[in-house]
């Protein structure tokens, strides 16, 4: 069950919300918890165990962390962490990557080794790491275990950021958990946020999804560079919203929940580096990679030689995290190449260069890097590159020229709505007053409900592309 279905908008989430708010408060984590084992067992019924392991699974090392702490037992206290860390990374890599490793050892040895064929289950790439952070939070003192087994498990297992995060980390809710305040403005306020979330995903994400995967599944004699670019700048703006849209959901159904889980997304095609770009795009992964990998590591501590060693580290990770194919690595340390480019060498010049410069070579980068992550077959990949830099095909065709033409005005609408003028017209609102500004708010969010919805029920095509990681 995704959030961008009917199923989910009509049944699903309503009933789940007026039964939350008819509960007692000191059961309101229980029926949480239960509804989002619903969720989660809607597609994929059998893996729901894995979750429930995982969450019992840390509970009792959180557990065993605080009382070794407390007998001031460290040597017990690393080993619980170890075990943690261990068995988290172990439980991932069996399910997302086994098959990858066997068909990496199978073309470099020519053996036949038989594939699992496992389905990746919902959600592990976030709840894992949700999971892996509480337990070395515990370890540092950062946080205090949690007691109650049913209020770690709605942690864990919370339905709004379990497919796609963002990435919440115990410590962002710690003090939610089990003592949060629900008011009918921040009930409204997170209905606002979802709708909102909904509409980029529906009305924005969709459409141009289609323009890139009908342009990425031409054969080469109808191409020229025009049309690989704009395919491109098609599933760069399809990922954006989607990914972002589905944020926007996680956290305005949070905040109907009475939770405030952190933004993962600050108007990333704005940046003027790629710097800049890592620190608005999935800024929780980017945080999460920063607070747990990089920092003790070392970081930027130890010289040039070990931060550069460190960066590669981090982005070779960042890249497999996404998925488990070459062009994810690939894609990783595409971006490790740049920021390190950037950090050693470009970054005085490209500060002396004017602003629109800087920005035009942070989308060229940024699109380019679209590309590498978006094409899952090497051959693939280095077709669709060779065509962006206009070998074996045209400057452009009647084909370039018709799809540039109709999607034009498209393209001006997701360009605009993709940084922060929008936002900051919306916010002049306010100027009619708080009660009028919330009322057209919320008319201009019921609209978008309605078309959402008219296109839920007319079209079949409504993918999601984080889904799979």
């Amino acid at each position: 069950m995704v959030f961008s279905s009917i199923v989910f908008l009509c049944i699903f989430f309503p009933v789940v919300i007026i039964l939350y708010y008819l509960c007692p408060s000191k059961l309101r984590n229980f029926f949480l918890l239960l509804a989002s084992l619903f969720f989660y067992a809607w597609g994929e019924p059998k893996y729901i165990l894995i979750m429930l392991f995982s969450t019992v699974f840390d509970y009792c090392n959180g557990r065993l962390i605080a009382y070794f702490t407390s007998k001031e037992n460290h040597a017990l206290k690393k080993v619980v962490l170890t075990v943690s860390v261990v068995g988290n990374l172990g439980i991932l890599f069996f399910f997302k990557y086994t098959d990858f490793v066997l068909n990496a050892i199978n073309s470099v040895t020519g053996s036949g080794v038989s594939l699992l064929g496992l389905a990746l289950p919902i959600g592990i790439s976030f709840y894992t790491f949700q999971t892996m952070s509480y337990t070395i939070d515990v370890y540092r003192g950062n946080v205090k275990a949690q007691s109650n087994l049913i209020s770690f498990g709605m942690y864990v297992c919370m339905f709004p950021q379990l497919i796609a995060g963002p990435i919440v980390r115990y410590s962002h809710i710690e003090n939610e958990i089990d003592a949060r305040s629900h008011s009918p403005a921040l009930c409204a306020k997170g209905m606002q946020r979802f709708l909102l979330g909904l509409g980029k995903k529906v009305l924005l994400a969709n459409q141009i999804g289609a323009l890139w995967d009908e342009i990425s599944n031409m054969q080469a004699a109808d191409m020229s560079v025009a049309l690989a670019w704009l395919g491109a700048l098609a599933y760069t703006f399809q990922i954006y919203f989607d990914f972002s849209g589905y944020s926007d959901m996680a956290i305005g159904l949070g905040e109907m929940f009475g939770f405030h889980f952190p933004e993962n997304f600050a108007y990333p095609y704005e940046s003027r580096s790629i710097t800049e770009f890592w620190r608005r795009w999935h800024m929780t992964l980017s945080g999460w990679f920063r607070e747990y990998v990089y920092i003790p590591l070392g970081g930027s501590r130890k010289g040039a030689g070990r931060q550069v060693l460190n960066l590669f580290l981090v982005w070779f990770l960042t890249g497999l995290w996404h998925g488990a194919g070459w062009n994810f690595i690939l894609w990783g340390l595409y971006f490790f190449v740049l920021l390190c480019l950037e950090k050693f060498f470009l970054k005085n010049w490209l500060q002396k260069l004017p602003a629109f410069a800087q920005h035009l070579y942070a989308l060229l980068a940024i699109v380019v890097g679209w590309v590498i992550f978006a094409c899952d077959e090497l051959g693939k990949l280095k077709g669709y590159l060779k065509m962006l830099v206009g070998i074996g095909v045209p400057a452009y065709n009647r084909l370039a020229l018709y799809e540039w033409t109709t999607h034009a005005l498209f393209l001006l609408i997701l360009a605009v709505a993709s940084v922060s003028f929008a936002s900051k017209a919306a916010g002049k609102l306010a100027r009619f007053g708080d009660a009028a500004a919330f009322w057209l708010k919320s008319a201009w969010c019921f609209i978008v409900l309605l078309l959402c919805l008219a296109m839920l029920i007319s079209s079949s095509y409504n993918p999601f592309l984080y889904f799979r990681f």
